[in-house]
């Protein structure tokens, strides 16, 4: 008899677990709009997953910052507040200067640079990430990052004590080596910002034109194409190591098939937004030579600082990259 009810409570146990894997929902928020193409990108992924899995694990998207914002979702996943999330890189080199390598001032000025680039730092990311109890999952470039500005811009002298725009350590120390004060503004947040004044001009890419109507506050667009940071799709260790080896694998698959589908969606819709933002009555052109002289050298400044605080991770990266 007991051994009947050791049995009964086992299926009992085995049932129970089935249907709490049955019903697995992991809550899964971005700072970026639903019509971005960062969020269109992991809402297929999401959707690849449950089919993958059949319903067992569900990944419920949280769009527009409206979970947690942007600068707060690294921490929501690491302190297990949600089990997934999408976040920039580059937002956390205050934590470790190797988050922001994809952010140096040209350093990787196109797609095929960036790709390499992300190759060779990404398993320094990944052992970072890992000592923090989370597994990168993919990562997605943003076009290149240029320059708007709501007045016309021939050299950085017109830059200088105007209101720029930062979202991340590196763009708050080109504000400051351009004369300008930097005013930390999130995406979702800017085109208020721009509406009220608090910022003048700032750099972003192609796609946030588009995307946040950029277009409508102002129509200078100057295409410096400095960097191409990634947005990273994080998952929580603990969390990952909750489901099944089959659904693991599901998930690492959908993984690297988001990453090559947004590599590619990004390079083509950075010619699409461009025509976009000119149709849009912006003024769309290539920075002057001496604005060009003058953000290269701010980009040899910021690479030398970068170096001196990465230390020998950061200087295996470059050096791996350059060859």
């Amino acid at each position: 008899m007991k051994d009947i009810r050791n049995l009964l409570l086992a299926a009992t146990l085995a049932a129970s677990s089935h249907v709490a894997m049955a019903q697995a929902k992991w809550d899964f928020p971005t700072g970026y709009s639903a019509n971005s193409f960062h969020t269109e990108n992991l809402a297929q992924f999401a959707a690849d997953v449950e089919k993958a899995v059949d319903g067992k694990l569900k990944l419920q998207v949280h769009p527009g910052g409206s979970l947690y914002k942007a600068n707060e979702i690294k921490r929501a996943i690491q302190t297990g507040q949600v089990q997934i999330g999408e976040f920039i890189l580059s937002g956390a080199s205050n934590e470790n200067p190797i988050f922001g390598v994809d952010s140096i001032p040209f350093v990787a000025t196109s797609y095929a640079e960036a790709k390499k680039l992300a190759t060779v730092s990404r398993p320094t990311i990944e052992k970072i990430l890992a000592a923090q109890g989370m597994k990168l999952l993919y990562t997605v470039p943003w076009p290149g990052q240029s320059l708007y500005s709501n007045k016309p811009v021939t050299s950085a002298a017109d830059l200088r004590g105007t209101k720029m725009r930062s979202y991340n350590p590196a763009t708050s120390r080109i504000a400051q080596l351009l004369g300008a004060q930097p005013a930390t503004i999130q995406l979702s947040e800017l085109g208020q910002a721009l509406a009220t004044g608090a910022v003048d001009n700032f750099l972003t890419s192609s796609a946030s034109g588009i995307e946040s109507k950029l277009y409508e506050h102002v129509k200078n667009f100057y295409a410096v194409n400095a960097w191409l940071p990634k947005n990273a799709v994080v998952v929580s260790q603990k969390a990952f190591d909750s489901v099944d080896k089959p659904t693991q694998d599901a998930i690492l698959k959908a993984a690297a098939t988001a990453e090559d589908r947004g590599w590619k969606r990004s390079e083509k819709l950075d010619q699409e937004y461009l025509k976009g933002l000119a149709d849009n009555g912006m003024t769309v052109s290539t920075p002057s030579q001496k604005l060009r002289d003058e953000l290269l050298a701010i980009g040899d400044t910021m690479t030398a600082e970068w170096l001196r605080t990465s230390g020998d991770e950061g200087k295996r990266i470059i050096d791996a990259y350059k060859k």
